[in-house]
């Protein structure tokens, strides 16, 4: 009779120590509160807590988080609307500060993030928010780090996820796109004439000191019209013959113009 007054006894003391074991995983800390004061850490692993509501513990998740945050409608510096996505990366380095002091630590980070994100979107001109991204997200970054380190989160990355243009600004950038492409084209275009003339002002020069190399030409230029087969005919003239005619034209020119002086004369 009295051990099972005993064993009656001592089964409650014994189921209120086993409830007060608790287990945090190797990711997870907890946050030991006595009393309503902070107390330490505890875990990983198994511990025990004075059970009956005298310690209680808040397990923090110490891992990475990836928050999405929502699409902001802002505008730029130089009043163009767009539409940003954005990514936040973070972590809790200190538990005992992301209990103690904020209320809902994701909560509080994920506000700060938006408001970050629309204040250094306005901050800048649509150009340098789709050029200079790296810039971006290092403001992005630079803007909430300091103020999480006071809630004992550190943030690894704020990045620009997508940026989203109206409809009217997209038709404009692309007119302005297509318009540089076709400078750079007639550019290019221009140096390669440039280019080609001086070649061949060049050739010419050298030509000009050697009759043979011209002919050498003109039968290349003949092989490559044949080659091509059309129906072209080309009459070759040897160069002796253009000079033999301009010699006799001026014979010619110059006798008819002695015999006119003779004549008025007599």
């Amino acid at each position: 009779m009295s051990i099972v007054i005993i064993l009656a006894v001592l089964a409650p003391v014994i189921a209120i120590g086993i409830s007060g074991f608790r287990i945090a995983q190797e990711y997870e800390r907890g946050v030991l509160f006595r009393l309503g004061r902070f107390r330490g850490l505890r875990g990983p692993g198994i511990f025990w807590i004075i059970p009956l509501g005298i310690e209680r513990v808040v397990i923090v998740d110490i891992r990475t988080r990836t928050v999405s945050a929502e699409r902001q409608e802002t505008i730029t510096r130089d009043s163009v609307t767009v539409k940003v996505n954005a990514v936040l990366w973070y972590r809790v380095t200190d538990a005992a500060k992301s209990v103690i002091s904020v209320t809902q630590a994701p909560a509080a980070v994920y506000q700060l993030a938006l408001t970050g994100l629309r204040n250094i979107i306005g901050q800048h001109d649509l150009d340098e928010v789709l050029q200079e991204r790296d810039k971006i997200n290092s403001l992005l970054k630079d803007f909430i780090a300091p103020s999480t380190v006071g809630w004992g989160i550190e943030v690894e990355r704020f990045e620009m996820k997508d940026v989203e243009l109206p409809a009217v600004m997209q038709q404009v950038m692309a007119m302005q796109a297509e318009a540089i492409r076709e400078k750079r084209a007639r550019i290019i275009k221009a140096e390669a004439e440039h280019e080609a003339s001086e070649k061949l002002a060049a050739a010419s020069l050298r030509m000009m000191g050697n009759p043979a190399a011209l002919e050498l030409r003109r039968m290349q230029m003949i092989a490559e019209v044949g080659a091509e087969n059309n129906s072209t005919t080309v009459l070759m003239i040897p160069s002796d013959f253009v000079t033999l005619s301009k010699s006799l034209t001026q014979y010619l020119r110059d006798h008819s113009s002695g015999a006119k002086q003779v004549a008025e004369a007599a």
